[in-house]
């Protein structure tokens, strides 16, 4: 359905001056233990797909800020998670990122305990035991985990609220039409960038980066090129409400059909995408602060973010197809694109990081077009505002 011209409101832009959120928000410790502690130990985090666990006794271990955390699939073929940590004295259990279990249990290389599969603590080698000690008292740590379409997610709060599916940025597109649970993965690419994990999401949330950064991909997306993510970023949109040419509409240049180097398709077409999907060529959806997912018309991009300091943010691409695909499709020429435009994002992200360290920049400003920014800025001061500090009763402070 086309806009109606007359609907000015349908502006995306911010009108009024908006401040970003401070510098030291992307650099401090103290304002990095906060983010841990009000969003990423409290939110929906992407670690794996079910298929990297296909078989009974695989397992891999992901790390979120300090803390740790093994996922498995057990010999029923049931996914759980655990805290990497023995209940004994906090020894970590796995050291490698992936493998599989030699045994049906989880054993701590320290002193031995070992525990089923379902984090139950069944053997203790102590020739004594304490008077009172019960091992059904020292279970694993048990970690929330929800799978959605495929990909498995994980919540280290004790309550957890909601689902994965629930997580999803409300502005997200629907994904149904994509066989996301079925896909396998054609090319993985792991980066440390140097940079606070916000920095990354601005910079995703914003295309005035965009002519001057990404050329190729300006050229592939020619609203890109203007600065601009969508038809209703441009203040005179009105004027262009008819106009479907792609440096309006927001669609791939003319003759281009999906992300690649040439702008080709180079395997099969997923078969149940509608007209609207197949022209758009990408199609996002994003779930904070972990990761976001990019139908195309012969293959899924994924990224995911994992934060390893206050200045340092691990990234994981994947680029994702249908099994009998694999051996129809040039990968090389799909990933080179993809690749080319998260190194240049990187990139300017770690520059951007750099000019933080100024005494004299306390916090920036954001422009019209950056009002996902400002959404984003909101999300993260919501979730810093509803981290409550722990009461404590006159008895605990006095232990």
């Amino acid at each position: 359905m086309q806009p109606n011209p007359s609907e000015h409101s349908r502006y995306n832009g911010l009108t009024s001056l908006e401040p970003t959120l401070p510098a030291s928000a992307y650099r401090e410790a103290d304002a990095y233990r906060l983010d841990l502690e009000a969003i990423w130990y409290r939110s929906w985090l992407m670690v794996c797909r079910e298929a990297d666990l296909a078989e009974p006794l695989a397992f891999r271990t992901a790390r979120i800020g300090s803390q740790q955390v093994v996922v498995l699939r057990d010999e029923a073929g049931s996914l759980r998670a655990f805290h990497n940590t023995c209940r004994h004295r906090g020894s970590q259990l796995c050291q490698e990122s992936e493998g599989r279990l030699k045994a049906r249990l989880l054993t701590c290389p320290y002193h031995a305990w070992s525990y089923s599969l379902r984090g139950d603590l069944v053997r203790v080698p102590s020739k004594s035991l304490p008077e009172g000690f019960d091992k059904d008292n020292y279970p694993l740590y048990r970690v929330a985990l929800s799978v959605w379409r495929g990909f498995v997610f994980i919540n280290l709060a004790v309550e957890p609220d909601g689902s994965a599916e629930a997580s999803f940025d409300s502005a997200s597109r629907d994904l149904s039409n994509w066989p996301l649970e079925t896909l396998v993965p054609g090319h993985r690419l792991t980066k440390v960038m140097n940079c606070n994990w916000k920095i990354f999401w601005e910079n995703f949330n914003e295309c005035l980066h965009c002519p001057g950064v990404h050329k190729d991909l300006s050229r592939l997306v020619p609203i890109y090129g203007r600065g601009l993510m969508a038809r209703h970023d441009d203040p005179e949109w009105a004027r262009y409400a008819d106009n479907d040419a792609p440096e309006f509409s927001g669609g791939l240049r003319a003759g281009a059909e999906t992300w690649s180097r040439d702008g080709r398709v180079h395997g099969p077409v997923f078969a149940g995408l509608t007209p609207a999907e197949r022209a758009a060529g990408q199609t996002y959806a994003t779930s904070l602060p972990s990761m976001f997912v990019v139908g195309h018309v012969d293959y899924v991009r994924t990224v995911r973010l994992a934060p390893l300091g206050p200045e340092q943010t691990e990234l994981t691409a994947e680029w994702l197809f249908a099994p009998d695909a694999l051996a129809q499709t040039d990968i090389d020429n799909i990933v080179a694109f993809g690749a080319q435009v998260l190194e240049e994002d990187a990139a300017i992200c770690e520059i951007n990081q750099k000019g933080m360290h100024s005494i004299r920049h306390q916090a920036g400003v954001l422009m019209p077009e950056e009002y996902d920014l400002r959404r984003f800025h909101e999300w993260v001061r919501g979730r810093h505002a509803a981290l409550q500090p722990v009461k404590t009763t006159s008895a605990d402070s006095a232990r």
